[in-house]
């Protein structure tokens, strides 16, 4: 079975709803219309580097039609990848053997293994080998999950991932556009910004990791050596994001949005409560007064 939940009948209400034929669905994934008549029927299952494609034919989100239960292993990473064993193995330049053994907990990836697979299958390093331990059967423990990313590219991805709910993260571009804006000179490139969030670059000067706070909207503290995003990290980053919307404007927007009715007064004292409470916790907050 794929590492990923699969239900045939749901695949074939959707296709329908798509007013596709078997046929036509098995043309945009690669595979003949009979192999997809067993599919919805219960008979076979696709292979689960091929679920990317279907749920992209469908036009459907990838975790809502093939759903799948906790973090990722090595098998779900290379196959959301839309990566075959072959494939995978040669993009490592090695035999099917390295990877279907470490799949299966049975040996570990050489570490000149790690970097290419981790860029092909889109993630960092860092994470990569956390699926290699669930791979393993290694669950760390609960301080582990609770240190949160502690290099600098698991934190601009954190932050990027998590800062930005309801509006759209900063590009590279305008990453590295702030980061000179705020260091006074032309200090990094974008490419310089795509090594340091891809993991390239692990290092940064400090005027740079200033730069990054002032860019993602968090105190530079955030970006020293010795900083981590634990629990309370993450709830000041919440409060950082919330004050921000409110000098944005995008909170207090919502009163002339939605359904017309606008927030409560009740509930615009409650958010002003909240905001000065904030205020007077963080004096420093990026967009404050």
């Amino acid at each position: 079975m794929p590492p990923r939940q699969f239900d045939g009948s749901r695949v074939r209400a959707v296709r329908r709803g798509r007013d596709l034929s078997q046929q036509q669905l098995g043309d945009l994934v690669g595979v003949s219309g009979p192999a997809v008549a067993r599919w919805e029927n219960g008979q076979d299952f696709p292979k689960g580097e091929k679920l990317p494609a279907i749920a992209k034919a469908l036009h459907e989100p990838l975790d809502d039609l093939f759903p799948h239960d906790g973090p990722p292993d090595l098998q779900l990473l290379r196959c959301d990848a839309g990566l075959s064993h072959t494939q995978a193995a040669e993009i490592i330049n090695a035999s099917r053997a390295p990877l279907g053994n470490a799949e299966s907990g049975r040996r570990r990836l050489s570490d000149a293994y790690v970097k290419p697979l981790a860029k092909a299958y889109g993630v960092t390093e860092g994470e990569l080998l956390a699926a290699q331990d669930r791979s393993f059967g290694v669950v760390p423990s609960h301080d582990e999950q609770a240190s949160g990313p502690r290099t600098i590219e698991e934190k601009i991805n954190f932050l990027l991932q998590h800062g930005y709910v309801g509006q759209e993260a900063p590009s590279d571009e305008e990453i590295a556009r702030a980061v000179n804006e705020h260091v006074g000179a032309a200090t990094v490139t974008v490419g310089d910004i795509v090594a340091l969030r891809t993991g390239a670059t692990t290092d940064a000067s400090d005027a740079v990791r200033a730069g990054l706070a002032h860019a993602l909207q968090v105190e530079p503290a955030l970006f020293q050596d010795d900083a981590e995003l634990g629990p309370e990290a993450r709830q000041l980053l919440e409060a950082f994001r919330f004050i921000a919307s409110i000098h944005r404007g995008q909170i207090l927007g919502l009163a002339a949005r939605g359904n017309g009715t606008g927030l409560s007064e009740k509930m615009m004292a409650t958010i002003g409560d909240l905001v000065g409470e904030l205020k007077h916790k963080l004096p420093d907050v990026p967009g404050g007064e």
